[in-house]
C-alpha cells in the first residue's frame, strides 16, 4: 500500500473512532475540529464512510453517526470470541444471583472496553457495550491492569494518565501502584465512587486455565443499594462466574 493510501486509511479509521464518541451524531465541522484535519478532508472521508455503510447521514440534522456496517462487524467479533452466546448466559445468571448489574470488559490499549452487561432488576447502569472506561478509576480497569502480563502491567502503571473522574479518584502514581499490587495480591478490585459518584463495583479477572488474562468481570450497584464493602458478599459468585467464562471463552 502506498504511503498516501496508508495515511488516508489511518485518517478514516481515526475519524470513525471519533464518530463513535458522538452517540447522537455530529456535524462534519464538529468532527473536523475534534480530529484536527482540514474540513475538506473530513468531508471527503465522511462521504466514503457513508457510501460503504460505516457511517450514516441525517439530511435534516446534518449529523453523521456510526453505520450498521460497524454494528455488523462488532457482532461478528463478539461471536468469534464467544462474547455473545457463551458470555451472556453467565452474566445473566450472575445478575440473577446477586440482584445487581454484571459487566464484562476487555483491555483495549490504555482503556477498558465493555463488551457485555446485564442490568440489575432494580437499577440500570449507564455503561453500555462498546463504551470505554479508564483503567485507574474502575474496578474492571484495575483488575485488567493487575493481571496483565508483567511487562504490560508495568507499562500501564508507569504511563497511564491518572486524570481524576471524581474527588475519590486515584491520581498519584505511587498510590496507583500500591493499589494494583493490592489487587494482584488479594485477587479482586473495588471501585468506591472513584469513577462515578454514587456507584460501587467489585471485579475479578477472567483467566484461561493456563493463567492468561482474557477479560474482567464485575458486579456494580449504586451505593444506596450496596457499598463497595457490601458487594464483597458476592465475591464467591463472581469468582465462580469468572472461572466458568475462563473455561468457555476462546483466547484472544
Amino acid at each position: 500500500m502506498a504511503p498516501d493510501s496508508a495515511g488516508t486509511v489511518g485518517k478514516a479509521l481515526e475519524l470513525l473512532t471519533c464518530l463513535g464518541s458522538f452517540p447522537h451524531g455530529a456535524s462534519a465541522s464538529q468532527l473536523a475540529q475534534r480530529v484536527d484535519y482540514p474540513f475538506s478532508t473530513v468531508y471527503r472521508l465522511l462521504n466514503t464512510l457513508v457510501s460503504t455503510g460505516y457511517a450514516s447521514f441525517d439530511p435534516e440534522t446534518k449529523h453523521y453517526r456510526l453505520g450498521l456496517r460497524v454494528f455488523q462487524l462488532s457482532h461478528q467479533v463478539a461471536n468469534a470470541r464467544g462474547l455473545n452466546g457463551l458470555a451472556l448466559p453467565v452474566l445473566e445468571s450472575l445478575t440473577a444471583t446477586t440482584g445487581e448489574s454484571s459487566l464484562l470488559s476487555v483491555l483495549d490499549g490504555e482503556r477498558h472496553l465493555t463488551v457485555h452487561k446485564v442490568d440489575g432488576p432494580q437499577f440500570r447502569i449507564t455503561t453500555d457495550p462498546g463504551d470505554h472506561g479508564p483503567l485507574h478509576t474502575t474496578a474492571l480497569g484495575k483488575a485488567l491492569v493487575a493481571f496483565s502480563p508483567r511487562d504490560q502491567r508495568e507499562r500501564l502503571i508507569s504511563t497511564l494518565e491518572l486524570a481524576p473522574q471524581t474527588p475519590r479518584s486515584i491520581t498519584d502514581r505511587d498510590a496507583f501502584r500500591a493499589e494494583i499490587d493490592w489487587v494482584a495480591e488479594r485477587g479482586w478490585a473495588t471501585q468506591d465512587e472513584e469513577n462515578d459518584v454514587g456507584m460501587a463495583a467489585l471485579a475479578v479477572p477472567v483467566m484461561t486455565p493456563g493463567g492468561r488474562l482474557l477479560a474482567a468481570l464485575a458486579v456494580a450497584a449504586p451505593v444506596f443499594r450496596r457499598t463497595a464493602l457490601e458487594l464483597e458478599e458476592f465475591l464467591p459468585a463472581l469468582r465462580e462466574a469468572a472461572h466458568e467464562l475462563g473455561l468457555q471463552l476462546p483466547g484472544p
